[in-house]
């Protein structure tokens, strides 16, 4: 199979595990360094149970990964550089004929932007 056939193969498996409204806001969540599941969860008003099958969908894909401290359960990046992808991705929101307003652009960029 010629590289490229083998390269967009891998990154088809990386956009499908990641195209999910709350996987992307967990990422941008975790790109500021390592974080409990609990406060994860509070942080983006997501259920437990929930927030536990995306972390478990992206461990296992290999996205993040989880250490634990006692009763703790952090996770973290296992290459930050797919929340860089992620705000990079937001200049191809911007500029599909006004399908986002320009503040919620401006407003996300912003907050993911941060380190």
């Amino acid at each position: 199979m010629p590289s490229r056939q083998i390269i967009a193969k891998e990154l088809t498996e990386v956009f499908k595990v990641i195209a999910h409204a709350d996987r992307i806001r967990l990422i941008e969540e975790l790109h500021r360094g390592e974080m409990d599941v609990n406060t994860l969860a509070e942080t983006l008003n997501l259920p437990g149970p929930r927030m536990s099958q995306h972390l478990s969908l992206l461990r296992a894909h290999r996205i993040v990964e989880e250490r634990r401290d006692g009763r703790h359960h952090l996770y973290k990046l296992i290459q930050p550089e797919i929340a860089r992808w992620i705000v990079d991705g937001i200049a191809f929101v911007e500029g599909r004929a006004n399908a986002v307003p320009k503040s919620k652009i401006n407003a996300a960029r912003r907050l993911w932007s941060d380190s």
